[in-house]
């Protein structure tokens, strides 16, 4: 043994070639700060052992270096400017010290090499990797930047334009197309990983290929003349820009950050990487978006751990209604491995719902990430049936019919009579609640809610809603299915609209409020889109969910909380509702509707829609874009607030997480009270007072100002 720590140990596997071997406790390999002071010192050891003539970094888990321990991320980013750049030049000097041993050097990538194990992999003078293997940068997801080398050495390697999208886009890259690129030198099978490995290392030891020309690469500025740098520069940063509008500083700072190191060899072009680092992990964005990082591991591991209390295993599954949702959760059941069962009343339906399977199947046949066989054996896991008695057999069913309690209570009262006992019911209902549902029948602990978004095979989010008497069993067997579906499970407790709803409702009462008030939708929209940052603006919202579907919950929320959410006797939603005009479903509603070329619908004013408001709104105002901000989101905040003093969702994490995956709350402000914690939970209450005039919507309840007087901070940062 040549060297060993707590993660790594290091052993000669071949006459001298040296094994540095990645083996941390837990199923995966990250670099922690301790781990990366315990390379530190390794490193210095092992580069004057001259019995060492190559060197091989590999990895005894299913994936090479998943990246840095982001739990420690948080903490230091609290650090000063100083203190950040020292602690990032001192990791970046331990990835400086791989590429400076005094002998060729290799890593074997299986599986997953991102973040800070793909930086390791750049440091190496060669890559070979496994065809199952995948590299990345994804940091820019974080609200960072390839800090340990990646905006270095990666435009050298690969060249700046294939960098720069790797790094603006966090995307993980397929082997055979980081070979492509010269990211990877080899591609092999798994089980030839490290034979390939240490013969590659045999030939590079003899002479037989240059490692040293292939390190100097990496250590001196990039092959670019100056008028290609700038033609380069100048349509990264413009795509950039305009793919995030300004919201989100780490991609433009990437760039940035690769054209004023093009010319400069390695330490200037660190100490550049090093000095614009510091600067974005001391943003907002940074703390936000790595803060989702947590809440979702906070969210899945809460979810595994239900998942493993659960008695009953799911081996096959039942959607009753064969509509959008219900073929979309067919869909998803059976790619993701549960049979199902597909039961409608109607046989256009059930063609409907194979033929949209099939359609989202066959588009993975044609980008090539799934083989024309498993398509196939996909479309077999889904059974249409027009059969009562084909349900027999399910383990759980999801009833995804009509939106109306009466239809909905029949629905569920006739299964639970006609299955075995034991099967689990579940409702994909949107705003009706279980607890009214679950009166209907005779063992309402066996019942839950099971909310999908729409589109489902794309959305994250699964709601599972606990009524007062579903057990714990039952919620426990919904979150493992759930989880097998490959959705974010969330728990919360029964109210109208649940949680995403209930406070979605409120959003868009204050833009109605608005809109009646003068305000032209339109530009609402603007102000909503590209200054807060939700991907769709309230009008362009609601005629996506659908006018009619709005108007009904609207009803439903305004039936559960008269006092904040009675319908409004101006209200545009009503007026278009009246109308038919039911937005994208039909071509027209706050907007009108028509495929371009590609056939996807595209939006655009409507004069009529104009005429219509005319008859409930004030003459013509213009709004200032903060007020514009606020009217909308008080209100949402407000419920979010409301949701986890009355218990409806149990705590920040999953209040945020829900927000962003169900609803597209913008990530780089991190969810409903990660906003509050970067604006200040005294400074939104005392915003709300000025606007408490205008309806219960906009006043906060006691419990919300007694928190800002105690000065409460719902993600305290520890370090």
């Amino acid at each position: 043994m040549l060297y060993k720590s707590d993660s790594f140990e290091v052993a000669f596997i071949k006459d001298n070639i040296a094994e540095f071997k990645f083996c941390a406790d837990g199923s995966v390999n990250k670099l922690s700060q301790q781990t990366l002071q315990d390379c530190a010192l390794a490193l210095k050891e092992l580069a004057t052992n001259s019995d060492i003539k190559g060197m091989v970094f590999t990895s005894d888990k299913d994936h090479f270096i998943i990246g840095a321990d982001i739990f420690e991320f948080l903490p230091t980013f609290t650090k000063p400017q100083e203190e950040l750049v020292a602690w990032i030049k001192n990791a970046t000097d331990v990835f400086d010290a791989i590429e400076d041993l005094p002998f060729p050097t290799l890593s074997a990538v299986n599986g997953m090499a991102l973040g800070g194990g793909c930086e390791w992999a750049l440091a190496t003078d060669y890559r070979v990797a496994s065809s199952n293997a995948k590299i990345g940068l994804p940091e820019v997801k974080l609200g960072i930047m390839p800090g340990f080398g990646g905006t270095v050495r990666l435009p050298r390697l690969i060249g700046a334009d294939n960098a720069m999208t790797w790094i603006t886009t966090g995307k993980e890259n397929r082997a055979a197309d980081a070979l492509k690129v010269g990211a990877f030198d080899a591609v092999v099978s798994a089980d030839k990983l490290l034979e390939s490995s240490i013969t590659t290392l045999e030939q590079a030891i003899a002479g037989k290929l240059d490692w040293q020309v292939k390190r100097q690469v990496k250590l001196q500025p990039l092959k670019m003349n100056r008028v290609e740098q700038g033609m380069s520069f100048a349509m990264a940063e413009g795509m950039v820009m305009g793919k995030t509008k300004g919201h989100y500083p780490a991609p433009v700072m990437a760039v940035k950050t690769i054209k004023a190191a093009a010319n400069c060899e390695r330490a200037e072009a660190m100490a550049i990487e090093n000095a614009n680092f510091a600067k974005l992990a001391a943003t907002s964005e940074a703390a936000a978006q790595t803060g989702i990082f947590l809440a979702d591991q906070y969210i899945k591991g809460k979810a595994k751990k239900q998942a493993k209390h659960s008695e009953l295993e799911i081996k096959q599954a039942a959607v009753l209604g064969a509509g959008i949702m219900g073929g979309g959760i067919a869909y998803q059941s059976a790619y993701k491995g549960t049979p199902i069962i597909m039961k409608d009343i109607n046989q256009d339906a059930l063609d409907l719902g194979m033929g949209e399977a099939s359609k989202l199947l066959g588009k993975k046949v044609q980008r090539g990430h799934m083989a024309m066989d498993k398509m196939v054996a996909t479309l077999g896991k889904i059974k249409p049936t027009l059969n009562d008695a084909d349900l027999q057999s399910a383990d759980i069913v999801v009833e995804a019919v009509v939106e109306n309690p009466k239809v909905k209570q029949a629905v569920l009262a006739g299964l639970e009579k006609d299955l075995p006992v034991g099967t689990i019911l579940t409702s994909n209902t949107s705003t009706i609640r279980i607890d009214e549902l679950a009166s209907a029948l005779e063992k309402p602990e066996n019942f839950c809610g099971m909310h999908f978004f729409n589109p489902v095979p794309k959305m994250p989010l699964v709601e599972i809603i606990r009524g007062e008497k579903t057990s714990e069993a039952t919620i426990n067997a919904v979150v493992d299915y759930a989880l097998k579906l490959g959705k974010s499970p969330i728990v919360v407790n029964d109210c109208p609209g649940f949680f995403v709803n209930r406070v979605l409702f409120p959003y868009f009462a204050g833009f109605s409020k608005l809109v009646v008030e003068g305000a032209d939708f339109t530009k609402v929209d603007k102000v909503m889109e590209n200054v807060f940052g939700w991907p769709m603006g309230p009008a362009y919202l609601l005629d996506v969910v659908g006018i009619d579907t709005a108007y009904h919950c609207t009803g439903v929320m305004a039936d559960g909380f008269p006092e904040r959410m009675a319908r409004q006797d101006k209200d545009p939603v009503t007026v278009f509702a009246n109308e038919k005009r039911f937005g994208q479903k039909n071509g027209a509603g706050f907007y009108q509707y028509a495929p371009d070329r590609r056939g996807r619908l595209k939006k655009a004013k409507d004069a009529t829609a104009t005429e219509l408001l005319s008859a409930i709104t004030d003459a013509p105002k213009d709004f200032d874009k903060q007020e514009i901000i606020d009217r909308c989101m008080i209100p949402m905040i407000n419920e979010v607030l409301l949701c986890l003093q009355e218990g409806i969702v149990a705590s920040p994490q999953e209040a945020d997480m829900a927000l962003i995956y169900g609803i597209g709350f913008p990530p780089f402000r991190g969810g409903a009270f990660r906003y509050l914690d970067q604006t200040g939970l005294a400074n939104f209450v005392a915003t709300a007072d000025k606007y408490a005039h205008l309806g219960a919507i906009y006043q906060v309840s006691d419990e919300t100002r007694k928190w800002a007087e105690e000065g409460r901070i719902f993600y305290k940062v520890e370090g």
